[in-house]
């Protein structure tokens, strides 16, 4: 077989090789959203759960279960996680420090598929804000700052307090739809919009830290920055 017909071939099985990217449906919320972090609204109880994967069995941190749900209604985008923690830390306590140090979850969304920028908003434990746009893999604009977002998070447990047992903590976030007005989303989108997105967490204290993710990027080393593999939001009633 000839080079290029060998790469050919090497090609197409690698693609049809890599699985599908994951689907959720995000429904409209049948109540009023309290963002305090504890997710115990009704209307989390009718949103599906997004589980997250651990890829990378060379990092060392434990494998500690991540869920994530979204809600939307006029005003807000909703996202919550929930996750399993023995020992919750996170020191950064200002806007845009770099919370992804800490044990924190993010959420990079795209509500323009067909172009390859997404923003990145980046909360850790105590419900510190990290946020900004990204043209992967080109520029990151660190300056974006988010208007009118809620945020909290709840601890079950003590926090930055090593040698106890903790047993997890939870957050909530609501973004209001005019932050998405660079990409052509002022108002909340109509059932039947589909944007793309991950969910992710970073879980631990170096070196006995690890990354989970809703999609799976498909990446050799632990790194969520991979849009092409972005699951799909797709926004019904």
């Amino acid at each position: 077989m000839k080079r290029a017909a060998w790469l050919v071939v090497v090609c197409c099985w690698a693609q049809a090789a890599a699985p599908p990217v994951p689907r959720y449906e995000v429904k409209r919320a049948s109540g009023k959203i309290v963002v305090d972090g504890k997710l115990d609204d009704a209307g989390w109880k009718n949103a599906a759960m997004a589980q997250f994967v651990f890829p990378w069995d060379a990092q060392t941190g434990a494998k500690q279960a991540t869920t994530a749900r979204l809600l939307w209604d006029a005003e807000y985008l909703y996202v919550s996680y929930q996750c399993v923690d023995a020992d919750v830390v996170a020191h950064f306590d200002k806007r845009d420090d770099p919370t992804y140090r800490d044990d924190a979850v993010e959420f990079f969304v795209n509500p323009k598929p067909s172009q390859g920028f997404y923003y990145g908003l980046e909360m850790n434990a105590r419900g510190t804000l990290y946020d900004y746009f990204y043209a992967h893999p080109q520029l990151l604009l660190k300056r974006i700052d988010f208007s009118g977002v809620q945020l909290a998070a709840s601890v079950d447990g003590t926090l930055n307090q090593t040698g106890d047992k903790d047993r997890g903590w939870s957050l909530e976030v609501a973004i209001p739809w005019s932050n998405f007005e660079e990409l052509g989303a002022v108002a909340a989108p109509k059932p039947g919009t589909v944007w793309t997105a991950n969910l992710n967490r970073w879980d631990g204290v170096e070196p006995a830290r690890r990354l989970s993710l809703w999609s799976d990027p498909l990446m050799s080393r632990p790194t969520p920055h991979n849009p092409q593999r972005f699951g799909q939001l797709v926004f019904v009633e």
